[in-house]
Formats: C-alpha cells, structure tokens, sequence
C-alpha cells in the first residue's frame, strides 16, 4: 500500500517527454559536470614520465583495482611493469581535457598507456578497467591463467561478472543511496535488492573456494583483484558509508575473503597509492 502510494506520488510529479532534453541541471554530486556528450572541453596535455607505464586514474574502485595489480606486480619485482601513476580528479572534470580523452574516448578513468612496446614504436593505449587488467596480465604472464581450460574460462567469467555488475553497484546504488540530490524509495530499493543479490551470489561462490578461482594461494587472480575492489571494499565499509544498510556483516564468506586480500602489502600500498597531480 505505501510503496503504491509513493509511486503514483512519484508518477504525478513527473511524466518523462516524448523527447528528452538536457533543459536543466539534474542534481547531485557530479552535475557540474555531466553532459549527454562525449569528447574533449578544454586543451590540456598529459604529464608522461620515465616509467615504461604511465597510468592516469583516481583511486576509485575501478581504480584501485589496476593500482593493486601494478602493485602485485612490483612485489613481485617484475621487470618492466614499473609504472608512473597521475591523478586525474574527476570532479573537477580533468577527465575531458583533450590528452586524457586522446586515451580514453569515455572520459572514464583508469587509463594507462604502454611505452614500452607497439606498433613501429607507437605507445599502446588502453582504457577500461578490465582491459587493463587482462592486458597487463597477459603481457606479464601473472595472474591470468593463458593455457585454455577450466582456470582461465572460470578467471574470465568472473572478470566479466564483476565488469557486467558494477555499473548496478556504482552507478545504481552508489548514486541513489549516496549522491542523488534527495532520496527516493523506488531507485533506491531497486538497486539495493540487486546489490544484496549480488553479494549473495559472492557469498554462496565463496563458501567454498578460498578465493575466486581456487583454493591455494597461486589461484589468486585477477579476479579477485578486480571484485575486491567493489565488493570487499563494500563490506569492510569502506563504500557509500552504506555497511550497516546493506547488512554486510551477514555475508560471512565474502567477509573472509575481503578481509585475507586486505592484509596483502601489495593491496594496502594500493588503496593508498599516491598519485601525481597532472598540473
């Protein structure tokens, strides 16, 4: 009956035109900055340094996820996966100057580019967290299973899984229950049952499985990287101040997890990590 009722009160005070247009600010955090446009607003050039790597981000969850992977490699002293790592602050909107989109055509961070190797000696650029990841890996030959079979399809699928999830974590969840200018029961309902969902089915997977894709330490992964980044992060409390919300002390397997990857050096360096402003 209430859920009814704030519907229709919801359904009265704004009925979506046959045409949309941007004849408005639309609220919330990021609204300085949000356009229905792509590419570039201003001319600024990146800073390139020294490092065969040159990575350009913030330490956002998606962020943080390369951050922790470049971090692993480094404990692993892997040569040539040294790396310079530039700030680029989204909410002062240096992700539309003309060098970072040269990079990334989708404003978005992380971004990282390559010098080390390309085409007659072009630099490699690449964009998307996931790309990142499984380039690095792959180039590195650490973390990724190359072989076909069973632990690459399994890294793969929970890779995409995550990649194909966030956006109801982030961009759902995080910007209803934490950024939108009020709160509003139906958006925030819709995508905190769909977070909760998502978290039972991390819960349920890793009850038996120490870590994504195995038990042993050497089935430490990628994927692993690249959920804790939402999802463990999410239950140690460290998203949308949304823990005691989302009764996250409930999912006692994601908990556990989230907890063991937290204590690796390479992880804690990596959500610290100190970027360079672009300036």
């Amino acid at each position: 009956m209430s859920n009814a009722s704030t519907s229709d009160t919801q359904n009265d005070k704004y009925v979506p035109p046959k045409v949309w247009t941007q004849d408005k600010d639309n609220g919330g955090k990021f609204a300085s900055i949000n356009r229905p446009t792509s590419g570039a607003r201003y001319d600024k050039e990146l800073p390139v340094g020294d490092a065969p790597l040159q990575l350009y981000s913030l330490n956002t969850p998606n962020g943080v996820k390369v951050n922790i992977l470049l971090e692993e490699l480094a404990e692993l002293g892997i040569s040539g996966a040294e790396y310079d790592a530039y700030k680029i602050d989204i909410s002062q909107g240096e992700q539309f100057g003309s060098g970072f989109v040269a990079i990334n055509p989708n404003s978005k961070i992380p971004a990282l580019v390559d010098h080390s190797a390309g085409t007659a000696g072009e630099p490699i650029a690449l964009f998307e967290s996931g790309a990142i990841l499984m380039y690095l890996a792959e180039k590195f030959d650490r973390f990724l299973p190359l072989s076909l079979g069973k632990a690459r399809a399994d890294c793969l699928s929970w890779i995409m899984w995550q990649m194909g999830s966030a956006p109801f974590l982030g961009g759902g969840f995080g910007h209803f229950y934490a950024y939108a200018p009020e709160p509003l029961e139906y958006p925030i309902n819709r995508y905190t049952m769909e977070t909760k969902r998502q978290l039972d089915v991390l819960d349920t997977h890793l009850k038996d499985s120490e870590y994504l894709c195995g038990n042993d330490e050497a089935d430490y992964n990628i994927a692993d990287m690249i959920i804790w980044a939402w999802y463990g992060q999410l239950v140690l409390g460290k998203l949308y101040d949304a823990a005691e919300f989302l009764q996250v002390q409930d999912y006692k397997h994601i908990q556990r997890w989230a907890k063991k990857i937290a204590e690796r050096p390479a992880v804690k360096r990596a959500v610290e990590l100190e970027l360079k402003p672009i300036d």
